[in-house]
């Protein structure tokens, strides 16, 4: 077995990527963008402050979570079903000594790796416009960016895998991204919810993304840091264990 047998597709996705990077970038980042200037500035000015902070300060956190789930799934949606079914790019591949494993691993840590550049660009946001308590504990905002891209780059791989076409992805985005951006603590705390939708929120990946991102951009330690942390890595790594498997038996069938 080659080590690092997956470097390959990873850098074929980037020297892919880094000739469309301008728009690729602005895609992923004017969403997030607009809605927390949007919401934390005019939404902002009608709110009084939310556990103790401004609105815009609060809302910055989840924003940088929810910019790094959208990088990750739309590239392990959209492009890697691109790759994988209409330009079989994969298939190519295949032909090659690399493997199926290869391929998706290539996949895993190419999203994770772009979710991680949405990350670092709205934490560019955030310390320009100086929503941050401390210039050290924002820096830990970065490994939480990894985390949380690695957890939707597994979860999408696992969904591409069972997609037949592009039109799939909607039943994905409606019945779990949109239940997660709203029940997962992005514009107003959990606390704010009822009991039992609450408890099913405390479930929810981006919940755990932005439980260690909020805390380190209002300048507090997170809570239960073990507990977000090992959340992300499993619901990445049984995302990507499934996303191998059933990917698997769609093509070596």
């Amino acid at each position: 077995m080659i080590e690092f047998a997956w470097y390959p597709v990873w850098r074929r996705n980037f020297l892919v990527w880094k000739k469309l990077a301008g728009p690729s970038l602005l895609g992923n980042l004017a969403d997030p963008l607009l809605y927390m200037l949007g919401l934390g500035y005019g939404l902002g000015r009608l709110l009084p402050e939310v556990e103790g902070v401004p609105y815009l300060n609060f809302l910055a956190a989840g924003m940088l979570a929810y910019s790094v789930m959208n990088s990750a799934s739309f590239e392990t949606l959209y492009s890697a079903f691109s790759r994988m079914h209409v330009q079989k790019t994969w298939d190519a591949i295949l032909n090659t000594p690399l493997t199926l494993k290869d391929v998706v691993l290539g996949e895993l840590f190419w999203a994770t790796s772009k979710s991680l550049l949405s990350g670092v660009a709205i934490l560019l946001v955030i310390a320009a416009l100086g929503l941050y308590a401390d210039i050290r504990l924002l820096l830990a905002l970065l490994p939480v960016a990894l985390l949380t891209g690695f957890c939707f780059a597994g979860l999408g791989l696992a969904i591409n895998a069972v997609s037949p076409n592009y039109d799939f992805f909607m039943y994905y985005f409606t019945l779990a991204i949109t239940p997660m951006v709203l029940l997962g603590g992005v514009f107003y705390p959990p606390s704010a919810l009822p009991d039992w939708l609450g408890g099913i929120a405390a479930w929810l990946p981006l919940t755990h993304a932005v439980e260690l991102a909020r805390p380190l951009v209002l300048g507090r330690v997170p809570e239960d840091i073990a507990l977000h942390v090992l959340a992300l890595l499993a619901y990445g790594a049984v995302g990507y264990a499934a996303a191998l498997a059933l990917t698997r038996r769609r093509l070596l069938k």
